[in-house]
């Protein structure tokens, strides 16, 4: 058994939403009264204040404001970090109103939230959610009420958890794409679900007919549909590996090119997050390595026959014969020869590189 640090999310029922976008308001404006006063500082006294600095400004204020003392102290060390990660004097302010309002967002220090009666409590008032994860066996620690595009809120809360080492010992390595979202060394295959495409139609409907409610919806489900496609592959292939390797292929690149929708709609980003994460959570390898080359050399000998496809036109050729007389399909040989590189043994599997 090890443990490790999760991060829960449950839904809170709808009744409680005008209290937390009261809440969310008070938030709003504290965090744009700490991004003049951080503003004001760097301009007039070229001091960068840190979140201890910005504390007494803000003291006293959460019983008016109607906030947790600790919300407002997370309030102040999440502005400062992310003043630092995007290096700018001045952050974006919070808008509680108008088209490009704020989604709502509520910090919570470690402690100030609690499972009593079968409900969180925080701040003084009990918030009913649809508990699947039985929150009362785990004790929290920083946690944070979000809402997402469609005006429903959620509690996230990062809690320690008991893990069992998977038994699986395969090793794999795997090829992105697009026919097929993923290919796997030993000729697993996720097949690409269209999440957007096969809404794309209704979408559109719902967008000329200037109807935000279902646009939201719409795009909800896409995500929703994509998100659980991916779960449940990760899942699995955690749970019968014990080293898993992916190749390095950049969304951002391609989403500039013609081939954009399909790139996104694949999802390659949130498969590899989630691979990382579940793997550093099992204990697992995990390794995102360079696949130069790796669609073109041949899996079996190492060599890059003439019959290897090549550049954009060799796109459409899914299967390809090396001059060794093994015949290839494209992505399980690109799977294999990233296993390959992901063990190091690159004198064996890819002499070019």
């Amino acid at each position: 058994m090890i443990k490790h640090t999760k991060t829960l999310k449950v839904r809170i029922k709808d009744k409680h939403i005008s209290l937390l976008r009261k809440q969310a308001m008070a938030v709003n404006f504290v965090w744009n009264f700490v991004n003049e006063l951080s503003q004001r500082s760097i301009k007039e006294r070229s001091v960068f204040l840190s979140a201890y600095d910005m504390h007494p400004y803000t003291k006293g204020a959460g019983k008016e404001l109607g906030l947790h003392s600790q919300t407002l102290q997370c309030i102040a060390g999440e502005y400062v970090t992310r003043r630092k990660q995007f290096n700018k004097t001045r952050l974006n302010w919070r808008k509680s109103g108008g088209v490009r309002r704020s989604l709502g967002w509520i910090p919570v220090n470690t402690g100030a939230a609690q499972w009593k009666s079968g409900q969180v409590y925080f701040n003084g008032q009990y918030f009913g959610v649809w508990d699947s994860y039985g929150l009362g066996q785990h004790r929290f620690r920083t946690a944070s009420f979000n809402e997402d595009a469609r005006g429903r809120w959620y509690f996230n809360v990062v809690v320690d958890v008991q893990a069992e080492i998977p038994a699986g010992q395969d090793r794999i390595g795997i090829d992105l794409g697009l026919t097929d979202t993923a290919t796997c060394s030993d000729g697993t295959k996720l097949e690409a679900g269209r999440f957007y495409r096969g809404l794309e139609e209704k979408l559109a409907i719902a967008q000329r007919a200037r109807n935000k409610t279902q646009v939201k919806t719409i795009h909800a489900k896409i995500a929703n549909r994509r998100k659980d496609t991916l779960h449940k592959f990760s899942r699995e292939l955690v749970n019968r590996c014990g080293e898993i390797y992916v190749g390095n292929v950049s969304s951002l690149k391609l989403v500039k090119t013609k081939m954009a929708k399909s790139v996104l709609d694949a999802g390659w980003g949130q498969l590899k997050t989630m691979l990382d994460y579940k793997c550093a959570h099992a204990g697992i390898v995990f390794k995102e390595v360079n696949e130069a080359y790796t669609t073109q050399t041949c899996s079996c000998c190492g060599a890059l026959p003439d019959s290897r496809p090549k550049g954009i036109a060799g796109l459409g050729i899914r299967e390809w014969t090396c001059e060794c007389g093994v015949t290839h399909d494209r992505d399980v040989n690109a799977a294999r020869n990233i296993l390959v590189v992901g063990h190091g043994r690159l004198a064996v599997g890819i002499p070019v590189l």
